[in-house]
């Protein structure tokens, strides 16, 4: 028989022998009776300053004729494999797919998975060849607008750092982990508490996890964006590309990502699929020394080899006149560089990454502020797309502000609490670069305050992150979707059946993980139709 453990304890002096010494104090037996020792899970707990330690969840098999005599609380059996699930008859005319982010992908691994071939349409270029055009932007402010850090084979996330962390409890969370592991992602993800691919590995895994589909029969039509979706009586009759070819199909996987504000804007004007607006979040990216943020997490223990760079996680909701706002860290990347994410010329935003070592010189997140529709109505946006044109606008006053060709506007964070340009924010790993300015002009009195109190109270939970080595780089501005494509129980479109909206673009995600899912939950969904 064989049981999950959890709750394992080793410091870091302490060696993973003691693994299995521990687990068999727990079911009660001697080590001699576990035939074998399997770590499922290790999460670093750094509560305690100074002393460190991992907790691990551990399966366990005993030998035969063994069994403990009671199960402790935080023991159980171990959960059976699941059953693959049948497979179902594949349609005359194969569903289609617009985006080959995470939502996309699974999607068509899902639908493969029970026998039914797809075809993935990409406005961008697969995700090798996509490597020049991001190293392009960062070099020299040039961006292709087709093919970016948002737009191209992998979605946003394949070069805005691979996290596989999520908040979210499903049953499908192993599955996308075990698929990326699969593909060539290192095994380690497997069990980390957090786990990471990085942006220099996960690209080689999406490429693999593609070729899987097209030797399962599916296509993918690579630099080719999608221009319209088309109906006919109330339902999906296919697509019409940017080169004027229709693509014909009754099912289409709407998975285009967050960015994707030509399909949006086309679907608020003809009125046929019923699109609304999204509160989601927007600031600035926090820049630090590592180290500084090593020491502030491990305190003594922060020169320790067997620590991985520190990472954070801070969160605020608070009342600033007379409305509560939740204020929090995002996208946290531990020796990463903040990278420039715009898809179009004129709008400035930003995001972060790091590679799989994270051992870049600064630590980056965003530090973000909700907003309401509420929000966007007080600055004169009404209307489905209100939270895209509000969006839109702050990006315009970025890219303003950093004087052009995607230089950012930024600011030490004491500079920014005070409202003075003073001292100048220092090394980044930003490129193209910086330009020192007064970030106080970006955004309304309301969000500022919410953000200037917030920092005040990060500051409390970890000493020095308001310090002049510490700088705010703007803006964060694509934190998730600011449309949603309402969809019902069935997973479709409420106003035209056969369309299926998927993912973070269409306001259903939150992260590659969280998309992945979203995106085997539609494939699921039309199997059962199919059946």
């Amino acid at each position: 028989m064989a049981y999950r453990v959890n709750n394992i304890g080793l410091w870091l002096d302490e060696p993973e022998e003691l693994l299995g010494q521990r687990a068999a104090e727990k079911l009660g037996v001697t080590r001699g009776d576990l035939a074998s020792v399997r770590v499922v899970r290790a999460v670093l707990d750094a509560r305690k300053k100074g002393s460190p330690r991992y907790i691990y969840t551990l399966e366990v098999e005993l030998a035969a004729g063994r069994a403990p005599k009671k199960l402790p609380p935080d023991v159980g059996e171990t959960p059976p494999v699941p059953e693959p699930l049948p497979r179902v008859k594949e349609p005359e005319r194969l569903p289609l797919i617009i985006g080959t982010g995470p939502a996309g992908l699974f999607c068509a691994l899902g639908l493969m998975e029970r026998g039914v071939r797809t075809i993935l349409i990409e406005r961008g270029r697969e995700v090798v060849a996509r490597r020049k055009d991001v190293a392009k932007l960062m070099r020299d402010g040039t961006l292709d607008p087709e093919s970016n850090m948002n737009f191209g084979e992998g979605g946003a996330g394949a070069y805005t750092d691979g996290k596989l962390s999520t908040r979210i409890n499903h049953p499908m969370v192993r599955k996308v982990i075990e698929t990326f592991a699969r593909c060539g992602a290192p095994d380690h993800i497997l069990i980390e508490g957090k786990p990471h691919i990085g942006s220099d590995l996960l690209p080689g895994a999406v490429a693999k996890l593609r070729d899987e589909l097209i030797a399962g029969g599916s296509q993918v039509l690579f630099e080719h964006r999608v221009e319209e979706v088309l109906y006919r009586d109330g339902r999906v009759s296919g697509v019409r590309l940017a080169d004027g070819r229709t693509l014909e199909s009754d099912r289409v996987v709407l998975a285009p990502g967050n960015s994707a504000r030509e399909l949006y804007e086309r679907f608020a004007a003809d009125g046929q699929v019923v699109i609304e607006p999204k509160p989601f979040a927007l600031g600035f990216r926090a820049e630090h020394p590592q180290g500084l943020i090593n020491s502030i997490q491990y305190g003594s223990a922060a020169k320790n080899p067997k620590l991985p760079p520190a990472d954070y996680k801070l969160a605020e909701n608070l009342e600033v006149n007379g409305e509560v706002r939740g204020i929090y860290s995002f996208c946290m990347c531990p020796g990463g560089i903040v990278v420039p994410t715009p898809t179009q010329d004129g709008l400035q935003c930003t995001n972060g990454m790091s590679n799989s070592r994270r051992n870049a010189k600064y630590a980056n997140a965003g530090i973000v502020v909700t907003v309401s529709v509420e929000d966007f109505e007080r600055e004169g946006f009404r209307g489905p797309l209100a939270g895209l044109e509000f969006q839109r606008h702050w990006e315009g006053k970025a890219y303003e502000l950093g004087e052009g060709k995607f230089f950012a506007p930024a600011q030490t964070i004491p500079d920014y609490l005070a409202g003075r340009v003073k001292k100048e924010p220092g090394g980044t790993s930003y490129r193209p670069g910086l330009v020192h300015t007064d970030l106080n002009r970006l955004f309304p009195e309301r969000l500022t305050q919410s953000i200037k109190q917030a920092l005040k109270m990060f500051d409390r939970k970890m000493r020095g992150f308001v310090s002049d080595e510490g700088k705010l780089i703007g803006i964060e501005s694509r934190t998730s979707s600011p449309v949603r494509i309402t969809r019902g129980e069935d997973m479709q479109s409420v106003s035209m059946k056969g369309l299926y909206p998927a993912g973070e673009g269409c306001g259903y995600a939150g992260g590659i993980v969280s998309s992945a899912i979203d995106g085997l939950r539609v494939a699921e969904q039309i199997a059962n139709e199919l059946a």
